[in-house]
Order: structure tokens, then sequence, then C-alpha cells
């Protein structure tokens, strides 16, 4: 809701994506990090030496997030974070979009992820999906 109680409308296409992705300590997560998140939390419960097993949905969901994780490594999420965050016009969530969707073409990226068609000449997101791609061969 904006400051009049009226609820704004949300529109991934143009980056509209309400107030629970916005704020100074909010960032969109990609499969990869969920991926160690959830290996520390099964980990931790493993150690614990609990009884109870883990919910069918958490095993789905880490299922999921194995299978469509791009990066394999701790390191090499923090170094692509960097690097894509030097890149002034992508928002934190094109980028968590772009990781997580693995887009081959810039013409599909801007299918996937319409923001992109503005800022982007395919050129120019080529390159961005190439160097996505180099990293993830580069922490396989």
């Amino acid at each position: 809701m904006n400051r009049r109680g009226e609820q704004e409308e949300e529109n991934a296409a143009e980056l509209k994506l309400g107030s629970d992705f916005r704020g100074p300590n909010v960032d969109c997560l990609w499969n990869s990090e969920v991926v160690l998140f959830l290996e520390t939390f099964q980990k931790a419960h493993e150690e614990a030496d609990a009884d109870i097993e883990m919910t069918q949905v958490f095993n789905k969901t880490f299922t999921y997030v194995k299978r469509f994780s791009r990066f394999k490594n701790k390191e090499t999420i923090h170094e692509v974070r960097r690097q894509m965050s030097r890149r002034n016009q992508l928002d934190d969530f094109e980028v968590s979009a772009l990781s997580n969707l693995c887009p081959e073409t810039a013409e599909e990226a801007k299918a996937l992820i319409p923001s992109l068609s503005a800022k982007f000449t395919e050129e120019e997101l080529d390159g961005i999906l190439n160097d996505l791609r180099n990293y993830s061969t580069m922490g396989a």
C-alpha cells in the first residue's frame, strides 16, 4: 500500500515488485543461494540428531533448487553478484531472474524479463549472458 492507503499495482515487467521486495536489506535470492541455505539448515538438523524428518515441502524445494542451481559454490556466487552489481543498469530482481531462469539468448531474456528490453541492446545482453555462462562453468 502507498502512503494514501491505496493498493499499489505490482508488475514485474516494470519492476514494480511491491513492498516485500524493497529496502536496503532486501535481496532477491538465486536458486544457488537457496541451495546453500538449505544445505546449512539440513546439516544443522542432522547434527542436532533430531528425530523429526525433513518435510516433503523442504525435500521438494531442495531438489528443485539443486536441479536449477547455476553456481555451485559460495565464492562463485559472491563474485558473480559483485560483477553484476557493477552493471548499474541491472536491478537486483533482473540479476536474480537471469541467474535463475538461465536464458540462452538475448531474445529469450527479454521475453522472460521484459524490463531488460528498454535497458540493453541484444549485443549488450548477449555479453551479460556470456559472462553468466562463463561463471557457471568456472564454479562447476
